[in-house]
């Protein structure tokens, strides 16, 4: 248990070794319901599917702010972690230079969505709850670093306010790139490629009218959709690009399953056919606003393919379900032909050595300039039309 002061009154924070310590309503009244990624049942599939435990260097830590009646008025998804897999705001280099100064890097702690490359709050309050809250959660953060010991706390993928004013209270700041779509009031498919340049226009239906020579049918699998064959199908998807692209599958089976049985509703599942037979497939979330874009896999080497399920399926969703965004993944600058423009993504860091803190402190001024310039010259590349 923690204790700080909140004005007057001293604010309770308990740190939780596991989020079933907290309903699911309760949690999620302070998540809310427009990113599913933060949802008590996504975070709960990842942990009692054992993707998520101490034994694979995720080991839960979640903080929750109690109000005056015991009630979680702030929570936060955080994790104790001996390794920097799964987290995509990479810090390789940091650990390696701490390492080799004498420091240890690890344990630290980490406070994000596992897996997930998703901007999404990170600070999550109840809408009744004060906005110092947040600075409750990050100093609490902070309180429990120095008290245990550990390196730093890092809090990736997080709004661009909640970042500011960690900022102000003295976190170091981070950006990153990544590349979303946006729906500009579109009514169909062809209504967003009016909006690009020739070009680009014509490449994309080249693409689509490839995939459809190859004879493959295309279904989006969602609620009472989602059986247990369709994720057996999945996962040998999703285990094949792990073992070509990292040689690691961080998501147990069952992790599957279980977000199946807690928000098959909020989940769109685009499956590729040969006939009866599944052959790719690419697991998105539906948030209020967005689509967030997450594994993809394939048995074959089918072209195209691969733009049609993870981007070009999930524009037409997004078009056809008024969402606002849709957030593809980590990486890619293949995106930006196919009207996924680049966007800053931000992650704020809290380091207990002094020396170290303005090292990396110096790396980020320098690192922030060059993802500007970075984006000003993809964002020069755009493939919609002139203005």
């Amino acid at each position: 248990m923690i204790c700080m002061p909140d004005g007057h009154e001293v604010t309770e924070i308990k740190v939780l070794t596991s989020i079933s310590a907290v309903s699911a309503a309760d949690w999620d009244a302070c998540a809310g319901a427009a990113n599913p990624t933060v949802s008590h049942a996504f975070l709960s599939a990842l942990e009692d599917s054992g993707s998520v435990t101490a034994q694979t260097g995720w080991q839960p830590q979640h903080m929750v702010v109690l109000d005056s009646f015991g009630k979680p008025a702030a929570v936060a998804p955080l994790y104790l972690k001996n390794h920097s897999y799964g987290e995509y705001v990479f810090d390789w280099g940091w650990a390696d230079a701490y390492e080799r100064a004498g420091g240890h890097y690890y344990p630290k702690f980490q406070s994000s969505v596992p897996f997930t490359p998703v901007t999404g709050p990170r600070l999550l309050l109840r809408p009744d709850a004060s906005p110092v809250l947040v600075d409750a959660l990050t100093g609490g953060m902070q309180q429990l670093c120095e008290r245990t010991g550990v390196s730093s706390v890092h809090v990736a993928f997080l709004p661009e306010e909640d970042w500011l004013r960690m900022g102000e209270n003295g976190w170091l700041l981070r950006t990153g790139e990544q590349f979303h779509w946006v729906n500009r009031e579109y009514r169909d498919f062809d209504g967003f490629l009016a909006d690009l340049s020739s070009r680009k226009r014509k490449n994309i239906k080249k693409e689509r009218k490839k995939v459809i020579e190859h004879g493959l049918q295309i279904r989006v699998l969602s609620g009472g959709d989602l059986t247990e064959a369709a994720w057996d199908a999945f996962y040998r998807f999703y285990h094949d690009t792990s073992d070509k692209k990292w040689g690691q599958a961080y998501l147990d089976r069952s992790f599957f399953s279980l977000l199946s049985e807690g928000m098959a509703d909020r989940i769109a599942l685009v499956m590729a056919y040969e006939g009866d037979i599944p052959v790719a497939g690419a697991l998105n979330l539906v948030g209020t606003d967005s689509i967030f874009g997450r594994n993809w896999g394939c048995l074959a080497d089918y072209k195209f393919l691969h733009f049609e399920l993870c981007y070009y399926q999930a524009i037409e969703f997004a078009i056809h379900h008024g969402l606002k965004t849709v957030e593809a993944g980590a990486q890619g600058p293949h995106k930006l032909q196919r009207g996924y423009l680049p966007v800053k993504t931000y992650s704020a860091h809290w380091i207990r050595d002094p020396a170290f803190r303005d090292a990396v402190e110096n790396f980020l001024k320098n690192e922030r300039r060059h993802v500007d310039d970075q984006i000003g010259v993809m964002s020069a590349h755009s493939p919609f039309k002139k203005e």
